[in-house]
């Protein structure tokens, strides 16, 4: 295979996963869910700055032990999704914010549509990293908060400021993120010692 092919065999499967990411966004979109309209727009804009995770880190931190080293190294892994969301994910792909009203988003379901590229989803990255690190620590927190990161990520996609494409990057940067989280902190206690 010549590197010319390579080159258009690349571009042609790309052609196809935007197609697929359009798709599926074009189909929430399209799909009327006027019971869950209202709890996934609050959601959404309850997961702004992680302020979620950051109560429930609170609520951790106040427990010695296990939870607090578990809040630790969840707002770490907060840290981490986020700078590499924000600051080198968005800035190196620039991908364009979906259109809503062409899409015809419902209206009962739009957040603010941020300014920022849209590629990946930082709400998504620091939900994931938060109950990946969280999990990792706790475990019997891990179950509900992969439901509750999972479902941010979802809001994110049926309040029309994202594309499912941009989700899963954000879910797959999160877990890195926590990975990263937790070998500082394995690291730093080991030096503790």
């Amino acid at each position: 295979m010549t590197d010319d092919t390579k080159t258009g065999t690349f571009r042609a499967v790309l052609h196809d996963v935007r197609a697929v990411d359009g798709a599926v966004y074009a189909a929430v979109a399209a799909t009327p869910t006027p019971t869950l309209d209202t709890a996934f727009r609050r959601l959404s804009a309850a997961a702004d700055h992680s302020k979620i995770s950051f109560t429930i880190a609170a609520a951790l931190a106040l427990v010695p032990g296990r939870p607090r080293r578990a809040a630790l190294a969840g707002a770490g892994a907060i840290a981490v999704a986020s700078a590499s969301a924000n600051l080198l994910g968005k800035r190196l792909v620039h991908r364009a914010r979906p259109d809503r009203e062409a899409a015809r988003v419902v209206v009962g379901r739009h957040v603010p549509m941020p300014a920022s590229a849209s590629f990946p989803s930082g709400h998504t990255a620091s939900a994931v990293a938060f109950a990946t690190a969280v999990g990792s620590v706790l475990p019997p927190a891990a179950v509900p908060l992969a439901v509750l990161a999972w479902t941010v990520g979802y809001s994110r996609v049926h309040t029309g400021v994202h594309y499912p494409g941009d989700v899963a990057a954000g879910a797959l940067l999160g877990v890195a993120s926590a990975g990263v989280s937790l070998a500082a902190g394995s690291w730093w206690a080991a030096r503790a010692k």
